[in-house]
């Protein structure tokens, strides 16, 4: 609930504050002295967009401070939770928090909620968890096919909610497989035509089986080849020299065996201390003797073979040509083109088994649309008939309200669904067109509310539905501005009790002008000028009435008879039927 209210610079209000209790708090006043004001003050709590045209004259800025009462832990709604942890706001101990909006007179808004700066966004986050405010533009909202559509889905409660919620998922995920399926069609010619190319490039990799690191060794093969006699001979000449041929005597081996045996068998240290490297360069000769040896037993012993290499060689050229710079990287192509053909050829992502699944998908979103039409059809008859009743008591007792619920038609679109053998369009909120109408007279037609009702009975319409839409709930603070317009007497007296009776269960705070109305409040609030004229600026001032002030006040809206005798006995009069009515219906 709302405890405090504080604001300064805002329109004609220079500073006033005021403290709320719960039940029904009534806010009076002159014409043009700021009663307006208060519930722009409690809007720009609930984050709405900033007027530097609200700032009062010749103040820098306009500030609104608001103390909320939060329910318990456990009962609020996680939002509130959720806004409080993410700002890092600060409850006061007795679970009260403060909301403060600043507005400078060059535009620019300012938000804190628990002494931490934040978005007006959020702060309207946590507020409009709390408050709920009704104008007479938000009565013209009612007017609006989305906005009878939450308010009967209000009225139905969690089977409707939870329905909607699986409804939108189902939708969802039905309208990201439509997008998949539309892109996969729209691509399978590119699709096929990769699929072609990766296939043919495999074909052709394949036939040529190439080894790694094969092109290499092919460019040392096909050089020995063409140099094959003058290769042969210098390894030939060299093992001659170093080896001889056949063991004759002037190699290098014999002539380092020779030099080993003198040195054996000399008496000498210091040729002894010479074996070892003797004995050392004789195992090198010898290993370079084997590998020339070795090389030569390997080189081809025909030049003809040197075709066959270069048409090898041409093969793998012409792969190095298209895929990779070298055989390995035509290998490593050859293996990403098997993995992505792989995937271009999964059955599971086929346009078969998309359209496969889009099906079942429609079809459910279809059954839950179904089912939240019946949820709304049942529904719409009870809200119906208990608006109604509230409107017999509005002074409307000719009237009622008829809620309509058809499915909304579907052409050839992409999201048409069938429910209960007809087509119909699966939208955001459902397959169902909502449409409140007024039935001015019994037995006559039902019209749009929109352009059958009044401003005065679309006032009133709009409050018997929040009376009936706000019996299961309790808590939180509802604001009406002007909620009586263009209406009195009888329809005037019926508004108070109805707001009196939903006071029972919320905070009620109403900004009136009749007082029918303010005597069913249980508080009385008064919003009173001062100064003005040629020279002076005026302000004005919020005062809580006792019991003798709100019967002066009373028979000053009684069309203006202030403190008379005769004045204040009406007024008296209609105050003590207000309360012996609120006594009744409280007992």
């Amino acid at each position: 609930m709302l405890e405090e209210l504080s604001i300064r610079g805002l329109g004609v209000l220079e500073s006033a504050s005021a403290e709320f209790s719960p039940g029904f708090t009534v806010l009076t006043g002159e014409t043009g002295a700021g009663k307006t004001m208060i519930v722009s003050s409690l809007r720009l709590l609930s984050g709405a967009r900033a007027d530097a045209g609200r700032v009062r004259n010749g103040d820098g800025s306009a500030v609104v401070e608001g103390r909320f009462r939060l329910p318990p832990p456990g009962q609020r709604a996680p939002q509130i939770d959720e806004v409080i942890e993410a700002t890092g706001a600060v409850l006061d101990d007795d679970d009260t928090i403060i909301a403060v909006r600043t507005v400078g007179a060059d535009g620019r808004s300012r938000a804190h909620l628990g002494g931490r700066s934040v978005p007006a966004a959020t702060l309207g986050e946590l507020t409009g968890e709390l408050l709920a405010i009704h104008g007479q533009n938000d009565q013209l909202r009612l007017a609006r096919a989305d906005q009878q559509r939450a308010a009967l889905d209000r009225f139905a409660g969690a089977k409707a909610t939870d329905l909607l919620a699986k409804y939108r998922t189902a939708r969802t995920r039905w309208i990201d497989t439509l997008d998949e399926l539309d892109r996969r069609r729209a691509d399978s010619r590119e699709l096929a035509q990769e699929a072609d190319r990766l296939r043919f490039g495999l074909e052709e990799i394949d036939a040529a089986k190439p080894e790694p690191g094969e092109d290499a060794e092919l460019i040392a093969t096909v050089r020995r080849l063409t140099d094959l006699e003058d290769l042969r001979a210098a390894a030939a000449g060299a093992r001659q020299i170093v080896a001889g041929d056949g063991g004759m005597d002037g190699s290098v081996v014999e002539g380092l065996g020779s030099a080993r045996s003198l040195l054996e068998g000399a008496d000498d240290e210091d040729l002894q201390g010479l074996l070892p490297r003797v004995s050392e360069a004789l195992a090198v000769v010898t290993d370079i003797a084997d590998e020339l040896s070795g090389y030569l037993a390997g080189l081809p012993s025909d030049a003809a073979d040197l075709d066959s290499l270069l048409t090898r060689q041409g093969e793998l050229k012409q792969l190095t040509r298209k895929y990779a710079a070298d055989v390995d990287g035509v290998i490593a192509w050859a293996d990403e083109a098997r993995s992505r053909l792989a995937q271009l050829e999964d059955p599971e992502g086929s346009i078969e088994e998309l359209e496969a699944r889009a099906e079942r998908e429609r079809d459910k979103v279809a059954e839950l649309a179904g089912r939240l039409h019946k949820v709304r059809a049942t529904a719409a008859g009870k809200l119906g008939t208990r608006v109604s009743a509230e409107l017999a008591g509005l002074a409307m007792g000719g009237s009622e309200l008829a809620v309509g619920v058809e499915l909304a038609p579907a052409d050839d679109d992409r999201l048409a669904i069938t429910v209960d053998g007809h087509r119909a369009h699966a939208g955001g909120d459902g397959a169902d067109r909502v449409d409140f109408g007024l039935v001015a007279h019994r037995g006559a037609r039902p019209l749009p509310i929109a352009k059958s009702a009044s401003g005065g009975e679309l006032s009133r319409v709009m409050l018997a539905l929040e009376v009936v839409l706000a019996e299961p709930d309790a808590g939180g603070v509802m604001v009406f501005d002007e909620v009586d317009a263009g209406v009195g007497g009888a329809a005037a007296v019926q508004i108070g009790a109805r707001l009196a009776r939903l006071a029972r269960r919320h905070q009620v705070i109403v900004v009136t002008h009749l007082p029918q109305v303010a005597a069913f409040a249980d508080n009385h609030l008064v919003i009173g000028k001062v100064g003005g004229g040629a020279k002076g600026k005026q302000t004005s001032t919020l005062t809580a009435l006792d019991r003798g002030e709100r019967v002066a006040e009373l028979a000053r809206m009684l069309a203006g008879l202030g403190d008379s005798d005769t004045g204040r006995a009406h007024a008296e009069e209609l105050l003590e039927t207000a309360e012996a009515a609120r006594t009744r219906r409280l007992t």
